[in-house]
C-alpha cells in the first residue's frame, strides 16, 4: 500500500455496513500468589466460587491461567463495560483466594516447576503430542473476533489483517519479562508462542477453498490436533462466524483491549468496503517484520512492508489509522482510537510501562504489583 493510498483514499461506508460488524474479545490472565508474586495454580477454586454475573469465565490450559470472553457487541462502550466487569469479578475472587490477577503475556517471576495443566484429556493429549512445547506455557493473549457475513468475506479480511499483523503486535506488546529476567523483547509471548508448528502468520489465500485446503493439510500433518489448534495469528474461527485475530498480547488495561478491537474492526470494515485484494506480503518479509515488532514494540523500529526498510513503529501505527479513518468515523470510534494511540505513544505500550515500573520500584516484585493494580483499573 502506497503512502498516497494510506493517506488519501476515501471509501463510501454506509453506517449500516459498519454497524453490522459485531465484535468480541477474549482475554487470558495469569494468577499469582499475593505474597510471592509467583504463579499460583488456583483457577479451579476461583472459577468454582466466583459470582459470574453473566460473564463468560473459563479455565485455560494451565491452572495458573483464567480466561474471560465478552459477549457479541456492537459498540465499543458496550465492549468496554463487559471487559471491565469481567476483570473486576475475577480480580476480586482471586484476592479472596490469596491471589492476584495480572494481565501480562508471560510470567514475570519464575517457578521451580511448570504450571500444572487443567485436568482435561485434550490437554494431556497435547502433552503427549507436543512434548516440551507445553513447558513454554502459560502465555496470555488477547483474541479479537469480528463477525462477517460469509467465508469469502472472512478470507478477504484475513488477508488485509495479515498485512497489519506486525503493527497490531507492536501496539499490543506486553511481555518483556519472563521467569525472573528481562528478555530484551517487548513481546516475549509472541516468540514463545511462535514455536508451535501451527502458529505464526498464515499464508495469503486466494479463496475460502484454498483456506480450507491449507487448514486440512496442517491438521493432517499432525501439527494441529484439530481446528481449535490452528494457531495462526489471524484465522477463521472454528466455532463462530468470525475472523479471529490472535497476534496480540493480553492488553494491560481495558482501554488497551478496546483499542485493539476498534482497530481490528476498522480494518475489516475498510477491507469489505474497498473490495480490493490485500497485498500478498511474502513470508520472507512478514516473518522478520513480526520479529521486529516483538522485539521493539511501539517505541522502536518496525518494518515498512512497502519498502522493506525500517520505519518508526509509531509511524506505521499512524498509517494504519489513516487508512481506516473513514470506517472509524462512521462507527464513531475515530476519537477513541486517535486519543488511545496518542496516549500509547506518550506513555508507551504495555512492555514499556512494565519496564518503567521496574525503574520506579527496582524489583520484579514491584512490576507484579504494578500489573495487578493496572489490570483491575477501570
Amino acid at each position: 500500500m502506497s503512502e498516497a493510498q494510506l493517506g488519501t483514499r476515501e471509501y463510501l461506508l454506509a453506517a449500516t455496513e459498519v454497524d453490522q460488524l459485531t465484535v468480541g474479545v477474549e482475554e487470558e490472565f495469569l494468577l499469582v500468589d499475593e505474597e510471592s508474586g509467583r504463579l499460583a495454580d488456583r483457577a479451579p477454586d476461583i472459577l468454582s466460587d466466583v459470582r459470574r454475573d453473566g460473564h463468560d469465565l473459563q479455565a485455560e490450559i494451565a491452572l495458573s491461567q483464567i480466561e474471560s470472553a465478552s459477549g457479541v457487541c456492537l459498540t465499543m462502550p458496550e465492549l468496554r463495560a463487559q471487559l471491565s466487569g469481567a476483570r473486576r469479578v475475577l480480580a476480586e475472587e482471586a484476592e479472596r483466594h490469596g491471589s492476584r490477577l495480572i494481565a501480562t503475556g508471560t510470567p514475570v517471576l519464575g517457578r521451580g516447576s511448570p504450571s500444572a495443566l487443567t485436568p482435561l484429556p485434550r490437554y494431556h493429549r497435547m502433552t503427549r503430542e507436543f512434548r516440551a512445547l507445553i513447558g513454554d506455557l502459560p502465555v496470555c493473549g488477547c483474541h479479537v473476533h469480528v463477525g462477517l457475513p460469509d467465508d469469502e468475506a472472512r478470507v478477504l479480511v484475513c488477508n488485509h489483517i495479515r498485512y497489519w499483523l506486525p503493527t497490531l503486535l507492536a501496539i499490543s506488546a506486553n511481555s518483556p519479562y519472563c521467569n525472573d529476567s528481562d528478555t530484551g523483547y517487548a513481546s516475549w509471548r509472541y516468540l514463545m508462542w511462535s514455536r508451535w508448528p501451527s502458529a505464526g502468520a498464515p499464508p495469503w489465500f486466494e479463496t475460502a477453498s484454498d483456506y480450507y485446503a491449507a487448514r486440512e493439510q496442517v491438521i493432517a500433518s499432525g501439527a494441529a490436533m484439530d481446528l481449535g489448534m490452528l494457531y495462526w495469528d489471524v484465522r477463521l474461527s472454528a466455532h463462530q462466524p468470525t475472523v479471529e485475530v490472535r497476534v496480540c498480547d493480553v492488553a494491560p488495561t481495558v482501554d488497551d483491549a478496546v483499542l485493539m478491537a476498534a482497530l481490528v474492526r476498522g480494518i475489516a470494515a475498510t477491507a469489505l468496503a474497498s473490495g480490493e485484494r490485500a497485498p500478498a506480503v511474502p513470508p520472507h518479509l512478514l516473518r522478520p517484520a513480526l520479529w521486529r515488532a516483538a522485539r521493539d514494540g511501539l517505541e522502536g523500529q518496525g518494518v515498512d512492508l512497502v519498502t522493506g526498510g525500517l520505519a518508526p513503529a509509531a509511524d506505521l501505527a499512524s498509517a494504519l489509522v489513516r487508512w481506516i479513518r473513514p470506517a472509524l468515523e462512521v462507527s464513531g470510534d475515530y476519537e477513541l482510537v486517535d486519543e488511545s494511540l496518542a496516549r500509547l505513544v506518550l506513555d508507551g505500550c504495555g512492555a514499556a510501562r512494565q519496564r518503567a515500573a521496574f525503574s520506579r520500584t527496582g524489583s520484579l516484585g514491584g512490576v507484579v504489583q504494578f500489573l495487578a493494580e493496572q489490570t483491575r483499573s477501570a
